[in-house]
């Protein structure tokens, strides 16, 4: 037990010194094939974890391509500018135009928002962002990818573009890899996760034009948490591993590797981090679906790229694993003096980084089917705030509109009670009074019909389906966007209701204006406590 304190004591060390530098830009990512699910479905997720994430959501419709025709190469798109009448009205906010490229044919409708993540084809990227360390590597990686990096692709560019062109996930890849190669990329190090309901593949971008890919097994269940995972890698599988010409050559000639340091792994030349803001997460999304590997934290291991679920994964376990925040474990943050004497795990000081976070802007999780045709396995399920205390609401790119609640609001503007994010982040803002009191009335109010809402969708794609096979698409995307619409904005008014509850409940900090009281273990903690010293003197 000793030797287990000494290790969560160094663990909260690193997390401080890493949490400051990261906190800005860092997400948790994970994906599964279609043999690993129970529908058969693809899987990709992105929490997007940031703190100053514009979260207004549009659909970007399809734009016309051809022979003189351009689209704009734009850094930091996603900023702070009005897509809602894209591309007739191009205003890029606090984003730069700096060049332009070919727009060889027509592009695919997408969704967009802090980053853009599914099209009209049922392709769907996420994200995770990472960084090297401060290892000698890490220097090496710095002075020779990042010192003189000159590029002009980031990663709001890159997946805009690919959703733009790419009907498969194998596409997507090819078409980031040549962005890379040809306009070089200028952004932190990312891991992208990409599906198609087919082909789930694994993307990293490392700067410069260096990049690589793994397609993962059908069976598979992949985790990224904002450190590089492409570790082994097949040069002469060119069917399932992809890479940049001088993905290794670069890392020779800069002597960043050589055959003496044994095999080459490109996520540990290009980006070493052996961080338990990172490996936390990784060992728990891994823990939850394969717990029989018996995997432990490991501080000076890397994970495999992926494992075999034990068991199949529903989208409702995936939901779950994105809500988690070591419940049960040693890092569980609930359990903290941190989280105060009411379990609150959307503290910003809690000691060890969760998947479940407060400052989730949206999680988005797409589910595609391979067999439903493209206007209906387009489907992503999106929703604001931290999960563990928010919802999902089945969304499609293929719809005509999206409900208004998507198209306003600021978190640097004043809480706005029409606005979707702002009613997420109300009840999760009214929650962590008191979390314990809290969770489970969310929990009921939103699981049985979480739950439900995923067999009724997966009910309608068929009878969708059908209605296209009967050549009646336009009625079957008229059926879908209303019914998207009508069932994300009773959710959002439901939702609005339970914060206005809850806080009547939690008033002054009481429940119900009854006192709840301090356990015995919290008030042995503030009965330890120095009092707080007073501010020095000026």
């Amino acid at each position: 037990m000793r030797k287990m304190k000494r290790f969560l004591s160094a663990v909260a060390a690193v997390l401080t010194v890493t949490m400051a530098a990261q906190s800005a830009s860092a997400c948790t990512i994970v994906m599964l094939g279609k043999d690993a699910t129970t529908d058969g479905s693809t899987i990709a997720t992105h929490n997007d974890d940031s703190s100053g994430a514009d979260f207004r959501l549009w659909i970007i419709p399809s734009m016309e391509g051809g022979e003189g025709i351009t689209r704009d190469i734009v850094m930091d798109s996603h900023n702070y500018g009005d897509y809602s009448d894209y591309p007739n009205t191009k205003d890029y906010g606090n984003g730069m135009l700096i060049n332009t490229m070919d727009q060889p044919e027509d592009t695919y409708a997408y969704l967009h928002s802090r980053y853009s993540f599914i099209n009209e084809k049922g392709v769907a990227i996420g994200e995770s962002t990472f960084y090297p360390d401060d290892s000698e590597q890490g220097k090496k990686v710095m002075e020779h990818v990042y010192g003189s990096n000159t590029g002009i692709i980031d990663c709001w560019n890159a997946q805009d573009i690919a959703l733009e062109r790419a009907s498969t996930a194998r596409e997507a890849v090819e078409i980031m890899g040549k962005l890379c190669e040809e306009y070089q990329w200028y952004d932190w190090g990312e891991t992208m996760d990409i599906v198609d309901g087919e082909e789930a593949w694994v993307f990293e971008a490392y700067g410069l034009g260096l990049w690589a890919a793994v397609r993962i097994p059908d069976n598979a269940f992949f985790v990224s948490a904002n450190r590089a995972r492409i570790n082994e890698f097949d040069f002469d599988d060119h069917e399932n591993y992809l890479c940049s010409p001088d993905l290794k050559s670069f890392a020779v000639e800069h002597e960043m590797w050589s055959e003496e340091d044994g095999p080459f792994y490109p996520a540990q030349v290009y980006a070493p981090d052996k961080g338990a803001y990172s490996y936390l997460r990784e060992w728990r999304a891994f823990d939850l679906v394969a717990p029989s590997l018996g995997l432990e934290v490991q501080p000076d291991e890397f994970y495999p790229l992926y494992v075999i679920p034990d068991e199949k994964v529903s989208p409702w376990d995936v939901f779950r694993i994105k809500g988690d925040y070591y419940e049960g474990t040693d890092y569980d943050v609930s359990r903290t003096a941190y989280a105060g004497d009411y379990g609150n795990p959307l503290n910003v000081n809690n000691i060890y980084r969760t998947i479940n976070l407060f400052r989730t802007c949206y999680l988005m999780m797409a589910n595609i089917k391979s067999w439903l045709p493209d206007e209906v396995k387009c489907l992503v399920w999106y929703g604001y705030g931290a999960p563990d205390s928010s919802f999902l609401v089945p969304l499609w790119p293929s719809m005509t509109r999206l409900p208004d609640l998507y198209n306003h609001g600021s978190r640097y503007e004043d809480f706005d009670r029409t606005s979707g994010w702002w009613i997420n982040s109300y009840v999760q803002q009214v929650a962590s009074i008191n979390y314990n009191y809290a969770r489970p009335i969310i929990q009921e109010r939103r699981d049985e019909k979480m739950k439900a809402q995923f067999e009724e969708v997966a009910e309608l794609q068929e009878k969708w389906a059908a209605m296209i096979e009967e050549g009646k698409k336009d009625e079957a995307i008229a059926e879908l966007t209303e019914y998207a619409c009508t069932n994300a904005e009773e959710w959002y008014d439901m939702w609005l209701s339970l914060g206005d509850e809850l806080l009547g409940d939690l008033m002054w900090g009481m429940t119900n204006m009854r006192n709840p009281g301090y356990s015995d273990w919290y008030k042995g903690i503030m009965n330890g406590a120095e009092m707080k010293p007073l501010p020095a003197a000026e």
